[in-house]
């Protein structure tokens, strides 16, 4: 499967890349800068020419991008970081392809015109074409990516609601819950059942406890860490860190929201929104898959007990 995810990234790369450079070339060819004009029907060859040298560079600055500044090629990050990382493409891989053009129209096009010759001037003049087209062909493709990732990511949002619906009306409790005792770096102490627990919030050297009591949501003040409370909860795979500030009780989830690429967990009863930080993302997804597993295989047990 990573095989053929890296194949399909390989191939979105050079076509992104074939399309861009296409681009350019053909503004070149509509506009005839650098002199281009006096080799009538030699400057496409020249053109074509700078195509393929212009996509030389573009893998240059690939390898440049990912080993260098240490920026790899990944849609999993979302799409705010491919936004980032064409950005980072277009910063560094502008002024290399002045530069090659400058070469080109140094070494091959200065035959007709003695302009064509190195030097800074022609290097700031291909810089600045250069550059304009880099920012309309990087404004197509921000409007292309961000549409194609956000629906992916609300498409991927709608089956994480779906497990985790199914997760929580398909759980087939085999005894009543027990309760858990919280304690802190001090002689308090707070008391829930784990399905009463909605979330815990990290508050500086205080945790806050949320839980529901008589059908009412309240709060507990707990001097304790994040870190304390996660190992305390550990047992409970329905409890998992989706923030650095967020322990999150699954089982009160009422919805899964994704928005402008940030996802957020709508509690029930309170109706708070907690935010869901990209590094625990894989966190909750796991955690909504194993709960789906879970749910299956005591609905099938407790179906098996009754026959």
């Amino acid at each position: 499967m990573s095989y053929i995810c890296r194949m399909i990234m390989e191939k979105e790369f050079i076509r992104v890349r074939v399309v861009s450079v296409g681009f350019v070339v053909l503004a070149l060819a509509i506009f005839k800068p650098f002199g281009l004009a006096v080799w009538q029907w030699e400057a496409y060859a020249h053109l074509l020419a700078v195509g393929v040298l212009g996509f030389g560079v573009c893998l240059l600055t690939e390898a440049i991008l990912t080993y260098i500044v240490g920026k790899p090629r990944s849609a999993e990050p979302g799409i705010e970081y491919i936004i980032r990382r064409n950005l980072w493409f277009q910063l560094i891989n502008t002024p290399l392809v002045s530069l090659m053009i400058c070469l080109y129209r140094d070494r091959v096009l200065s035959n007709r015109m003695e302009s064509n010759h190195l030097s800074w001037s022609n290097f700031l003049e291909t810089l600045a074409i250069i550059a304009f087209c880099s920012f309309a062909i990087g404004l197509y493709w921000r409007f292309k990516f961000r549409s194609r990732y956000l629906a992916a990511e609300l498409e991927e949002t709608r089956l994480l609601n779906e497990q985790l619906s199914r997760s929580q009306t398909t759980s087939i409790p085999s005894q009543p819950p027990s309760a858990v005792t919280l304690t802190g770096n001090t002689s308090e102490t707070v008391t829930l059942r784990i399905p009463d627990l909605l979330y815990i919030e990290a508050v500086g050297n205080y945790v806050k406890v949320f839980q529901l009591r008589d059908g009412q949501v309240q709060s507990d003040l707990l001097r304790a860490t994040m870190k304390q409370m996660e190992e305390a909860l550990h047992g409970y795979p329905s409890i998992v860190r989706c923030h650095r500030a967020f322990l999150v009780n699954l089982g009160q989830v009422e919805q899964i929201i994704s928005h402008s690429g940030s996802t957020q967990l709508l509690i029930r009863h309170g109706h708070e929104s907690l935010p869901v930080s990209r590094s625990n993302m894989s966190k909750v997804k796991d955690a909504i898959k194993q709960g789906q597993d879970d749910a299956r295989i005591d609905s099938a047990e407790h179906e098996q007990a009754r026959t």
